[in-house]
């Protein structure tokens, strides 16, 4: 195997290991990615050392298990809110705001936030100026808590474990049991709510955005001041939400769909 293969064959390698741990829903030991990724104990603690020192990768406390790193989580942001589909999801953003006349906007769970992935705003001037980027809590957010109802057991224990349930307005909701039930409730309607809990004044409507393979990973919403919109005119806009998220949702299965057949077109060339 000539230099130029054999690097080509490491850099996979490791590509495959950060697929493993991208794709688990906790941190994995050593034995459980070589398990996966089928490859020989020296070679994958070699690559994970390498991804741990490069901040891709970040080892847990007990040092015997890695999960995703901070370079990693925002190289992956980064890529949502420039990818080549974010003009088709802006367009559809911009369709829901004509629909709706209010903001909306599309966010994912970053860590132990959720991070806009890009807005569209109401044409009326009294709102929130909230850009691509920007981040807000968990536990008092529509989208937030619908992240947290849609996350598996462990992981959503986990993070409520260490979740400051901050109070940011009266209706903010600091107490472990009732946001679980309100996170019971979320996981059945797959509606979730900010009734004025996060900013006195504003209520909003989120739903989940699915991705190529059928698991939650981003949410559409809808916000506005209680002045021109209540909780029950907001909850009458899931319809439309839904519609949209499910557009959404298409740009990631088209997505998914265009990279096999580059694959498939690039491996004689690897073979020649």
């Amino acid at each position: 195997m000539s230099a130029k293969q054999d690097n080509t064959s490491a850099t996979l390698r490791a590509v495959t290991v950060l697929e493993i741990v991208v794709r688990a829903d906790r941190a994995l030991s050593l034995t459980e990615v070589m398990s996966d990724a089928e490859l020989p104990k020296p070679t994958v603690y070699r690559i994970l050392t390498l991804l741990e020192q490069s901040g891709l990768l970040l080892r847990e406390p007990d040092g015997k298990r890695y999960t995703v790193g901070p370079r990693l989580a925002r190289f992956g942001v980064e890529i949502l809110m420039n990818s080549s589909v974010r003009g088709s999801r802006h367009a559809i953003l911009q369709r829901l705001v004509g629909d709706i006349g209010e903001t909306c906007n599309f966010t994912m769970l970053d860590g132990s936030e959720v991070v806009y992935l890009d807005r569209v705003e109401t044409a009326w001037p009294l709102r929130m100026n909230l850009q691509p980027g920007s981040r807000v809590p968990l536990h008092c957010t529509a989208s937030g808590k619908g992240f947290l109802a849609t996350l598996p057991r462990a992981q959503r224990d986990r993070l409520l474990d260490n979740l400051p349930l901050t109070r940011y307005t009266e209706n903010t909701i600091t107490d472990r049991r009732k946001l679980e039930l309100e996170l019971e409730r979320i996981r059945r309607d797959k509606i979730s709510t900010d009734n004025e809990e996060y900013l006195a004044g504003l209520v909003c409507v989120a739903v989940p955005v699915l991705s190529r393979d059928g698991k939650p990973c981003a949410s559409v919403a809808v916000h506005a001041p209680v002045a021109r919109m209540s909780m029950k005119q907001a909850l009458a806009h899931v319809p439309a939400l839904r519609r949209a998220a499910a557009a959404l949702t298409q740009t990631y299965q088209e997505g998914a769909a265009a990279r096999p057949r580059r694959r498939k077109s690039a491996a004689p060339r690897a073979r020649a």
